[in-house]
């Protein structure tokens, strides 16, 4: 059998990158876009979002199960179930977490800790009455 070989160029088209002059500013000192305000949305709004939207996921059949989510996520199903735990929260109490105000600095007014019993409890009339205790020693200072 007689093979040859053959080849084939083609030009590729290379560009060098430009190096920035000067040194960056560090990431506190650039102004945040237009129009976004300042601040950081709490950490339980954006784990309740999340909760809401791997829920959608489930449901909708594209991931198979929690168990999946979580190898997807890298995270430990214990740690999704926490995640999906808020989602046994009353209405309200969703929509209050969602709707936090952004934290400018320090620590977020209500971590995700604090919310984990309210979950567990069934009634949606207990689970707001703890709601309002947390809300009134958070308002205090104290820590519940």
């Amino acid at each position: 059998m007689n093979a040859t070989a053959t080849i084939r160029t083609c030009p590729l088209p290379l560009r060098r990158r430009r190096r920035a002059s000067g040194p960056h500013p560090p990431p506190s000192a650039v102004p945040p876009p237009p129009g976004v305000p300042p601040g950081r949305v709490p950490r339980v709004a954006r784990l309740l979002a999340l909760a809401l939207r791997c829920e959608q996921l489930v449901a909708a059949g594209v991931i198979a199960n929690y168990a999946a989510l979580a190898e997807l996520g890298h995270v430990s199903r214990a740690r999704v179930t926490q995640i999906q735990n808020l989602r046994l929260l009353a209405p309200d109490i969703q929509e209050a977490l969602l709707f936090l105000p952004r934290t400018e600095r320090g620590r977020d007014p209500i971590p995700l800790r604090q919310l984990q019993p309210l979950a567990r409890l069934l009634d949606w009339r207990e689970q707001r009455k703890l709601w309002q205790a947390l809300l009134a020693n958070q308002g205090s200072g104290q820590t519940p």
